[in-house]
């Protein structure tokens, strides 16, 4: 470990110094995103400053969100150090943070998802593309925490969340037209509108998405909505919120074939052109947040969801169709006691219920593993209700003039009511249960420790640990060799330090961490579905930015990371996928490159007008066990350029992937050993104009 986070620390450093620029304030101004007192709210789900917090949170701000004008959430959101969001075609993606790129239950369930701090979906009930939900693009700033929540978020909070915090009403009337179009039948209509009356203020944001597609049959259509009211009294306010999206998509498969993706002709094609993702959502939710007295407040969050999905599952053999659907009413209710100027205790209690639904069917039969037949017909047919109650504690206490410590601890007790509206018994590779409840308890605790050099720079260590309940498709969506209720809650124990500031200028986040996972319940590489595994994560990360002379502006973010099994496993029954499926301790995890970079130079012009070249580098990784099959990794240049013309009408383009090289956003094996791949897009030009009235 010692000499891996040496040479992370050079490396890194190495990569700011060449390197030119992060977020921006504004076109003339870059921004200080480490310095500490910059203010987030994901934390402790209200304002803080970042000096307080034991553990790190990167915020990207409204600049940076409309200047790079995402078309999808990694766009942005793969600024943060130690984030790998891997694309798919059009809106489908898998996540990793401090962690590989997880899939299947994993992947639906290590990442917390969140709008205004209230899950976008309900524990137990993920989904791996999850992001697609939120409206990134028009959001008021992204909080991004690696590693595990503190004790106020539970389940799914595993290897770290991400909180999309919509725009706030504008204290006079205002109002923002943008279209903007480019190659492939791309175009982008979004508005929004925003005033202040009296106590009330109001913001209403809608966006259209279309594409083409650069692929066969890859046409993309979605709406999304976000509606938010702020009303302000003497010592009582109420946030609400009401949001939705949906999403008509046609996919594009996967392609196979070792490098497949370096031949343009074979990229644009589409393998399976009836494959689909079909999805939309609904939410609503209001804050009410009332002063008791001088030193305590209440924050009670009521809240309702819907989610639904119909698509093809394109990425395994026998192609099945899958719906699926919940909804939920939860409540988060907290009391806020302050103590002294700068000690706070925070008390609060979490419930939820969620009814839901999945069915999968096949059309046509296929084989995986040479051993296990995909059946034709149904394949699983349930409904599922969850009731979580989760109490926690958080305190931070400012035990010396420059030295802060943070405590809390969450309980989390997860039902879950299984109904199987279908045949019980094993049919092929599937096995259907008889009806049945499952209960899960986690406590997931948290101590860190802040310690400020000065007014710029401060240090912490951060210890917590982080669980979830199972998803209720690792439960109930059961293979033929599995034993019902056999799977066990998901922890993993972190240790994190970290510094952050500015000096001279020049803002800075280093962190280095350890994590160890048990009970990881995964997918292996030949389909079958595996408990019990353990993991083990190390890394360093830095993210810098800085002002340079003659108008440009510096930033960079990276970093070294290594994920390892911490047991063996050999798959006996796996005939000659066996070798890809089995483990070894110490043994690389598949879909985990060792180093990942961004940096980016920035350039105004004048004070209403910035270039930006971004260089992404994404390391070499493995797609199997065995270390037999990998991906080379790539590098890539983007450009951007935003001016403002007078008071009421801006321009922008982006030329992205401008050396128009052949890549693979996503590279895996399939159950049959055969490399996969999702291609990236080539060179790929668009722009537009921005109104405001």
């Amino acid at each position: 470990m010692s000499e891996m986070v040496v040479r992370s620390v050079c490396s890194t450093a190495v990569a700011a110094v060449l390197a030119v620029s992060g977020s921006v304030a504004t076109a003339a101004e870059p921004a200080t995103p480490y310095a500490l007192d910059n203010v987030v709210v994901t934390a402790t789900r209200s304002q803080t400053q970042l000096r307080d917090l034991a553990g790190n949170t990167e915020v990207i701000g409204t600049d940076t969100i409309d200047f790079t004008l995402p078309q999808r959430p990694a766009e942005v959101i793969n600024r943060v150090p130690g984030l790998n969001i891997q694309q798919g075609s059009g809106e489908e993606h898998l996540t990793a943070i401090r962690s590989p790129v997880l899939n299947g239950g994993a992947g639906a369930g290590s990442f917390l998802f969140l709008e205004d701090g209230v899950p976008l979906r309900a524990a137990g009930f993920g989904n791996g593309n999850g992001l697609y939900e939120a409206n990134a693009s028009q959001s008021g700033s992204i909080e991004v925490v690696r590693g595990p929540g503190s004790a106020l978020y539970g389940s799914n909070a595993v290897h770290g969340l991400i909180n999309f915090i919509p725009r706030a009403p504008a204290k006079s009337f205002e109002a923002e037209l943008d279209a903007s179009a480019g190659q492939y039948g791309l175009v982008r209509a979004a508005g929004t509108v925003s005033d202040t009356i009296g106590k009330d203020g109001y913001r209403a944001s809608l966006e259209e998405n279309h594409e083409q597609g650069w692929r066969q049959t890859t046409s993309l259509d979605e709406q999304k909505v976000v509606g938010r009211n702020v009303w302000s009294g003497a010592g009582d306010t109420v946030t609400s919120t009401i949001s939705g999206q949906k999403l008509d998509q046609n996919v594009g498969a996967y392609l196979t074939g070792t490098n497949s993706y370096q031949s343009r002709k074979v990229a644009q094609t589409n393998p399976i052109p009836d494959a689909y993702r079909r999805a939309e959502s609904m939410r609503a939710m209001s804050r009410w947040q009332h002063d008791l007295n001088d030193t305590l407040q209440l924050s009670v969050t009521p809240y309702v969801r819907y989610t639904e999905m119909d698509f093809m599952m394109h990425f395994i053999p026998q192609q099945p169709i899958q719906k699926n659907a919940h909804s939920s009413v939860g409540t988060q209710a907290a009391l806020y006691q302050s103590i002294g100027e700068r000690s706070t205790v925070i008390a609060g209690l979490d419930t939820e219920y969620t009814n839901g639904w999945y069915t999968e069917e096949q059309n046509k039969p296929t084989l995986v593993s040479g051993s296990s037949t995909y059946i034709t017909g149904l394949h699983y047919d349930m409904g599922v209700t969850s009731t979580v109650l989760a109490p926690y504690l958080h305190t931070e206490w400012q035990v010396l003039d420059h030295t802060r410590v943070v405590a809390g601890a969450r309980a989390e007790q997860t039902y879950y009511t299984y109904v199987n509206n279908a045949s019980v018994g094993t049919f092929g590779l599937f096995q259907r249960e008889s009806n049945r409840a499952d209960e899960f308890t986690t406590f997931t605790p948290k101590f860190g420790v802040v310690q400020e050099w000065s007014k710029a720079v401060s240090s912490y260590v951060n210890l917590s640990r982080g669980a979830r309940a199972p998803q209720v498709t690792d439960l109930y969506e059961l293979q033929y060799k599995q034993v019902a209720g056999q799977i066990k809650t998901e922890t993993m124990n972190s240790l994190e330090i970290g510094t952050r500031g500015t000096i001279a200028d020049v803002s800075f986040d280093l962190a280095t961490y350890w994590m160890r996972k048990k009970n990881y319940f995964y997918r292996s590489s030949n389909g079958l579905n595996v408990p019990f595994g353990q993991t083990e994560h190390r890394g360093v990360e830095l993210g810098v930015s800085a002002p340079l002379p003659a108008g440009f502006d510096v930033g960079a973010a990276g970093s070294l990371a290594l994920h390892t099994y911490d047991y063996s496993f050999t798959d006996t029954s796996a005939g000659t996928q066996g070798v890809i499926a089995s483990v070894h301790k110490g043994g690389l995890i598949p879909e985990a490159p060792r180093n990942q970079a961004n940096i980016r130079l920035g350039y105004t012009f004048w004070p209403d007008a910035r270039a930006e070249l971004e260089w992404v580098h994404m390391g070499r990784y493995t797609t199997d066990n065995a270390g037999t099959h990998s991906y080379g990794g790539h590098e890539l240049l983007n450009l951007r350029f935003a001016a403002k013309i007078d008071e009421s009408v801006s321009l922008h383009a982006k030329l992205m992937n401008i050396a128009d090289r052949n890549y693979a956003d996503r590279a895996a094996i399939s159950t049959t050993g055969v490399d996969q791949y999702f291609p990236g897009a080539p060179r790929t030009l668009m722009g537009g104009v921005t109104v405001k009235f």
